[in-house]
């Protein structure tokens, strides 16, 4: 008889047990964030509710929409698949083998994330224009998103008790097969996690396919607003992003399973025993040097170029200085916020999962799948009828970008929690510890390093945001995004050279955040 090898059926053994009613105040909390992220598909159902069947239906039948449709779809799977082995590839290449100068490797796999995926197309198109094809653009996205399934995959990894991976080997397996049946089972909620957001980010660009001249539904959507404002076309268009990020949830749901893999303790306490490459050692560091040079040396280069070279390039002090200042508040203040807002919304999904409140966190990845614009004009068609004082005020900005990015907040959150085991919240209020005393000396810091990355992720989603920035932010108000993409946009790159390097020096902050966490995963 053929034993199962340990960690290849971590749901059917632990915590078997239904999950606690939800307290009240948590549930209205989890609600109320729900509804707030359900803004932007009601006023897209709101606007095609007059649309008539056959119309909408000519529209959407269209060969122009059928192709806008298949350039979505396989930029969505070729994009999520590239970044995925990217992602998984790379963190078990310098966290599971004795590749050259893996503590170096891990930080410059981090570091893509400090570039813009727009900064990149920039990049990449101011220096050939062989990227502005369907290969260019999976090229150029993946390139931008892989570090989103790199860094929680690393995290799971280091969780990992190495012993598990050690008694596969003892019982005759090959390490892939190690691999396959042991390692990916236990890390799959990250590396799903982390697919989900590409997915979700690939969905609703659109600054880097415009530069790319590589047209999806997103960029559709954006000129039709661009022409007709509020037409029920783009409206239309914003539905079927809708559905492609509802399929996207529903096979994220179904791979992810309902088990836990919460567990007491770390495990060994001992780093696990790389695997030797032998003669593919400097092949496997050579494979990382490339893709760092892609991700990073090419953009990075060409931007030093326009800086130096270009024609158009200016240093705006008074300007540039206003727009960074701007850029930080608004990223700190929303990261912070969003955070905030995820918190219940994780919370109950792991720890009193359920149909509703696993519905309520699924709800809230909606809108996060429609470009920017959309989400901006449903605040401010929902402000003017309702709190028309909100209208471009800073508040309503700050709505709209915690609507955007509560997914990345949740995201990092979620895998936290469900490490996180729930007999120790029993045991400390078995010790006559109050509930807020459980959740400030136990449960808080356990998640923190999910906040922590949930912050650095939202925040540097803020500071790179465009289409909803242009649309909610007050009158006079730039970001440095906002000011790259006019300047940009015009291809006048060296006037936008300045911009983008402040995006990407303001980003490394919260790039080394996010690396600090993995590396403080175990």
């Amino acid at each position: 008889m053929q034993l199962p090898l340990p960690g290849t059926e971590p749901a059917a053994r632990t915590h078997p047990q239904r999950p606690e009613p939800a307290p009240p105040l948590l549930l209205a909390l989890g609600v109320l964030v729900t509804v707030a992220s359900l803004i932007p598909l009601g006023y897209v159902v709101w606007s095609v509710a007059d649309v008539g069947l056959a119309e909408a239906r000519d529209y959407l039948f269209r060969p122009r929409i059928g192709e806008l449709l298949w350039n979505t779809s396989r930029l969505l799977v070729g994009g999520v698949a590239l970044s995925v082995v990217l992602g998984v590839g790379g963190a078990w290449l310098i966290e599971r083998t004795d590749v050259p100068g893996r503590g170096w490797w891990h930080g410059l796999m981090c570091a893509p994330l400090a570039v813009p995926a727009f900064v990149n197309g920039y990049g990449w198109v101011s220096m050939t224009h062989a990227v502005q094809s369907y290969g260019g653009a999976v090229l150029v996205v993946s390139l931008s998103y892989f570090p989103f399934v790199y860094l929680p995959t690393v995290a799971a990894l280091r969780r990992l008790d190495p012993s598990l991976e050690e008694v596969s080997a003892a019982l005759g397996q090959r390490p892939f097969a190690t691999f396959r049946r042991v390692v990916l089972p236990t890390i799959s909620p990250a590396v799903l996690g982390g697919a989900l957001l590409v997915g979700l980010h690939l969905l609703a660009e659109y600054g880097a396919l415009q530069l790319l001249n590589y047209p999806t539904l997103t960029t559709a959507i954006l000129q039709q607003y661009g022409t007709s404002f509020n037409g029920p076309a783009a409206s239309l268009l914003a539905l079927v992003l809708v559905v492609f990020c509802l399929a996207l949830l529903a096979v994220e749901l179904l791979l992810r399973g309902r088990g836990r893999r919460a567990r007491v303790g770390s495990g060994a306490a001992r780093t696990a025993e790389p695997h030797r490459l032998g003669p593919w050692r400097l092949p496997a560091a050579g494979g990382l040097a490339a893709l760092v040079v892609l991700a990073l040396g090419v953009p990075l280069l060409n931007l030093a170029r326009w800086l130096l070279h270009g024609s158009s390039t200016r240093w705006d002090l008074p300007d540039l200085t206003s727009a960074i200042a701007t850029s930080v508040g608004l990223a700190v203040l929303a990261g912070l916020v969003a955070t905030a807002a995820a918190t219940p919304v994780a919370w109950l999904s792991v720890r009193h999962r359920g149909g509703l409140t696993t519905t309520l966190e699924r709800a809230t990845y909606t809108a996060s799948a429609m470009p920017g614009i959309v989400v901006a004009l449903a605040l401010v068609t929902v402000s003017i009828r309702a709190v028309p004082g909100l209208y471009q005020t800073v508040p309503l900005l700050v709505i709209g970008y915690v609507i955007l990015f509560l997914p990345r907040a949740v995201v990092s959150l979620r895998p936290t929690m469900e490490l996180a085991p729930p007999v120790l919240d029993d045991v400390a209020r078995s010790l006559g510890c109050g509930r807020a005393g459980v959740g400030v000396r136990v449960t808080a810091p356990l998640i923190a390093p999910g906040l922590a990355a949930g912050f650095a992720l939202v925040s540097l989603a803020v500071s790179t945001e465009l289409t909803a920035t242009l649309l909610l932010a007050p009158t006079g108000t730039d970001t440095l995004s906002t000011e790259f993409w006019s300047k940009a946009s015009s291809v006048a790159y060296g006037a936008a050279a300045p911009y983008a390097l402040a995006l990407v020096v303001l980003s490394v902050p919260a790039t080394w955040l996010l690396s600090r966490v993995t590396v403080g995963a175990r």
